[in-house]
């Protein structure tokens, strides 16, 4: 199924094509592909219109939304008040009464004891600020977080935030609480950034769960944003994230053998137009590594000198996010942990993390 960006994208290169005026409504979501068919709406001569919130989609700073993309920007009133033949698209990674639609077409009524939801967020960086550079001040932060008892695969659930704590600067997670609760969504929130959370899944495949114990190193390569942890006894050992786009096997392998042998800079993944590397353990990982691999675009590292193995949790490697998301979940919330580790363990084994 498309992702909430690519619907806006297909919508609006529809409506360029037929000409017409837009108004953007509702709340900051994911931009990538929306964002590019923003600007080729403009570049074609067609009026954009937005609310102040949804122009955030494109960029935090509102001067450049109009003055480098040509988005007319419009008040609340403003926009009720324009012209009826002014097309009229509302913006949101989250759509509960269209989920609600689909289960009822299937006859399952959706009774919900709690919701975990993830999107990938570089949040607000302040003015000059790179916001490669804060979302990678914000993996730091959440990498170096405390809380005790906590194995390495575990330490991840630190990227898990319930609804009201959820950091001010992170405003596209900000963005989503809002529009659950909006949406009457009443039940305990929680509110996670997908690729930690994609990582978290693929450590519940035995296999992986089993190399955790002793140091391996675990990717998400992702359809826009590759991040590769290094776990070990350490906890979160080292990292970094690069834009899948910039990279290909041969320099993914670079990078990957980098974190292992605790030589990876900040700056050779920055200054390649990735978020950056920080290595916290400085002794290197004992060779041969272990390499797992989630993530739809996994296929890039298809013949690496690491020999990977594609993780599939529960059998299925495309729900690895969603399973970290309950894992994560049955940490936050106590009293749904119960239901959730049953229900991971299945037939009444172990869970993987219960095994290290």
């Amino acid at each position: 199924m498309p992702s909430p960006t690519m619907m806006v994208y297909r919508r609006l290169r529809a409506a360029t094509r037929r000409r017409e005026a837009v108004l953007l409504t509702g709340y900051l979501m994911g931009g990538g592909p929306s964002q590019w068919a923003a600007r080729d709406h403009v570049a074609a001569g067609c009026r954009l219109y937005a609310t102040p919130q949804a122009a955030r989609t494109f960029n935090d700073d509102l001067d450049y939304v109009q003055r480098e993309m040509g988005v007319r920007l419009v008040s609340d009133d403003e926009a009720r008040a324009l012209e009826a033949d002014v097309a009229r698209l509302e913006l949101k990674d989250f759509d509960l009464p269209q989920i609600e639609r689909a289960f009822e077409m299937y006859g399952v009524p959706l009774q919900l004891d709690g919701a975990a939801l993830a999107v990938f967020d570089h949040g607000d960086a302040p003015p000059g600020y790179s916001d490669r550079q804060f979302r990678f001040d914000y993996l730091d932060a959440r990498c170096r977080a405390a809380r005790p008892g906590l194995s390495a695969a575990d330490r991840l659930t630190l990227f898990a935030h319930r609804a009201e704590e959820v950091p001010p600067s992170m405003t596209r997670l900000q963005s989503l609480a809002a529009q659950a609760r909006a949406q009457g969504l009443a039940c305990p929130l929680l509110l996670m950034d997908t690729a930690p959370a994609a990582v978290l899944g693929a450590a519940l495949d035995p296999r992986v769960s089993a190399a955790v114990a002793g140091g391996a190193l675990v990717a998400n390569i992702g359809n826009f944003h590759a991040l590769v942890f290094r776990l070990g006894p350490a906890g979160i050992e080292g990292l970094f994230e690069h834009h899948t786009g910039e990279v290909n096997r041969a320099r993914l392998d670079a990078l990957i053998g980098a974190l292992a042998d605790s030589t990876l800079q900040h700056r050779d993944v920055y200054d390649d137009m990735g978020h950056g590397a920080l290595v916290y353990d400085p002794r290197p990982m004992a060779a041969p590594y272990f390499l797992a691999v989630i993530g739809p675009r996994r296929g890039l590292l298809l013949g690496s000198a690491y020999q990977p193995y594609f993780a599939v949790p529960y059998g299925d490697m495309m729900l690895a996010g969603c399973f970290g998301l309950l894992r994560a979940m049955a940490g936050a919330f106590p009293d749904l942990a119960g239901p959730l580790q049953r229900s991971l363990n299945g037939a009444g084994g172990q869970a993987p993390w219960e095994t290290a």
